[in-house]
């Protein structure tokens, strides 16, 4: 088997290598600058409340500018990373979130709402860049390493779940008196360290066959996402991570709703991401093992249980408990449709599928973060649990009708 030539000109066993290789160098990016993503999702509401007045209905907005980035950014840094290669166009999204965190600095300061909410969204397109990371790990490898190649890269999320909350926890008073600011210029830093790990990368894009070459792009992007595979699996994994989204927004709000305080909001998003990246280290195993669809229909069916905790009690271990729960629904629901999505495009597709796929994925989390803060406010925590379940119901439908329509397809 290892002396098969792959199309890239090396065997599967040289191939598999340089996939393992950036997979873990990935996998160690996730873990530097995945942890933008709690200290903006973890402290973003609160300074935001902290700006206004005693209308908290928009405290969520640079939660929302935040993942507006990541939508907005998506299809340009898939497009640019097409151009300019992996490795650079990853130091491109790391000099931007840069910017942005130290922009988050400035505004904390000032105590500008807007700038603050504009900051995050530089935040956010600095991500949408590490969204890629997932999907560059399956540039490389044959068929067999993919999804356990996006497994591992997710691994790296476990270190971030630690490192973000840590940051915050340790660094939020740093520049007192002024509180918060601290942890962004800090999380300034992992953006530059990433800097460096990016310096050994191997090419994200395998060299072109003639055959690729006559294939120009490939086929049209309509015809592309107009799969019923590509849009089954776009709904689910919209669904997964906009209800994590959702929900995890207004955690923190709405336990210090609840009386508790901001030690024991960012213990419980530390204790939510950590349950979105650990079951990464066997994820790509189960998906191997049973199935994606499996897998995702799983995931969406602990997020079921997420509400259901959350809508028995309001107490700390509820909240944990709930938050617990959503993560690892994200996890399953989000890795299994991930790996769904790939099966949908050549090789030489992959730029522009991938870039729709995160646009209308992080176009409709950055609406569910919006509506999270407005939601909590008027009409309260219960009220968001129960949204979780008509939600669920359409993606399982869905995912149901594509295993029926072509079962011996399901992978």
């Amino acid at each position: 088997m290892s002396a098969v030539e792959t199309h890239t000109g090396l065997s599967e066993t040289e191939e598999n290598a340089v996939a393992r290789k950036n997979a873990i160098l990935y996998a160690i990016l996730q873990s530097i600058n995945g942890a933008a993503a709690p200290v903006s999702i973890a402290l973003g509401g609160i300074a935001g409340a902290s700006m206004l007045g005693p209308d908290k209905s928009l405290a969520t907005a640079p939660i929302t500018g935040f993942n507006l980035g990541v939508a907005l950014m998506a299809v340009p840094a898939a497009m640019l990373m097409k151009n300019i290669g992996r490795r650079y166009g990853f130091m491109t999204g790391a000099l931007i979130g840069i910017f942005g965190m130290l922009l988050a600095v400035k505004a904390i300061y000032a105590q500008s709402f807007w700038l603050f909410a504009l900051s995050l969204a530089m935040v956010g397109a600095a991500n949408s860049f590490t969204q890629q990371y997932r999907f560059a790990a399956a540039d490389r490898g044959t068929k067999k390493i993919k999804a356990k190649a996006i497994s591992w890269v997710l691994i790296g999320g476990v270190a971030a779940s630690v490192v973000g909350p840590q940051l915050i926890l340790h660094t939020k008073d740093y520049l007192e008196p002024i509180p918060f600011a601290g942890a962004y210029l800090w999380a300034a830093g992992l953006f530059g360290l990433s800097l460096i790990v990016m310096q050994f990368l191997e090419p994200g894009h395998p060299p072109v066959s003639e055959a690729q070459r006559a294939k120009g792009s490939g086929r049209p992007l309509m015809e592309i996402i107009s799969q019923p595979r590509f849009i089954v699996a776009v709904l689910c994994g919209t669904s997964s991570y906009a209800l994590m989204s959702y929900m995890m927004t207004a955690a923190p709000l709405a336990m210090l709703a609840c009386g508790f305080d901001v030690t024991d909001s960012t213990w419980g998003i530390q204790w939510h991401v950590l349950a979105m990246f650990v079951p990464s280290f066997f994820t790509g195993n189960l998906i191997q093992r049973f199935g994606k669809e499996r897998i995702v229909a799983t995931g969406l069916a602990i997020l079921i249980a997420c509400a259901i905790v959350a809508l028995n009690g309001v107490t700390l271990s509820h909240f944990y408990v709930a938050l617990i729960l959503l993560g690892i629904g994200w996890n399953f629901g989000f890795i299994g449709s991930t790996a769904m999505v790939t099966d949908t495009y050549e090789p030489h597709e992959k730029n522009k599928a991938q870039g729709a796929n995160d646009f209308i994925l992080f176009g409709t989390v950055a609406a569910a973060s919006f509506l999270s803060g407005w939601t909590l406010n008027h009409y309260g925590w219960d009220f968001m649990n129960y949204l979780v379940f008509p939600v669920i119901a359409v993606s399982m439908i869905a995912l149901g009708w594509l295993v029926l329509q072509k079962p011996n397809e399901a992978r």
